[in-house]
């Protein structure tokens, strides 16, 4: 499968939109909006960070739109996010389109966060050269309660796991 990630399009948002409201990828990512189905703040959201200095990037694989990728957030504080449609777990696309974000990105240091049992979102950041620096609890929404998070650091001289 060839992943690719190219800049965002109107053309992707409801792609996009469906992906993030989908029930199980809410409960596994954890971490989403308050509500997920309001599609107004959605839209909203996306075209703040479309104007922003943040970097949003639409995920294809094959061709067909399979998430998004990002960093956002102020300068020696930003962190790395990702969406992949659950179509398309298990199959690499998310630590291909984070290693192309990552080239595509290349200050240090970039930070990232997972709910703590999310062991797949985990993997691929690990995969990716991140590496955990602390533990939190937070209030996910996409689980309705206070759960675990990891936060991870790629560091300037960070190496993945396909260099070593």
């Amino acid at each position: 499968m060839e992943i690719a990630l190219r800049s965002v399009e109107d053309e992707d948002l409801p792609e996009f939109f469906r992906q993030m409201t989908d029930p199980e990828s809410l409960r596994m990512a954890a971490f989403g909006p308050k509500d997920p189905a309001d599609r107004d703040a959605f839209e909203a959201r996306l075209k703040r960070v479309r104007a922003s200095d943040d970097v949003l990037r639409t995920v294809l694989a094959d061709g067909r739109v399979a998430g998004s990728a990002a960093v956002y957030g102020e300068p020696g504080e930003r962190e790395v996010t990702y969406w992949i449609d659950r179509a398309y777990w298990g199959r690499g696309v998310a630590t291909a389109a984070l290693r192309a974000l990552l080239a595509e990105v290349p200050e240090r240091p970039l930070y990232a966060r997972a709910a703590a049992d999310n062991a797949a979102s985990l993997r691929v950041l690990a995969k990716c050269g991140f590496r955990e620096t602390a533990r939190a609890r937070g209030f996910a929404n996409g689980r309705g309660r206070e759960i675990d998070e990891v936060v991870l650091v790629l560091d300037a001289g960070a190496r993945d796991e396909a260099d070593t």
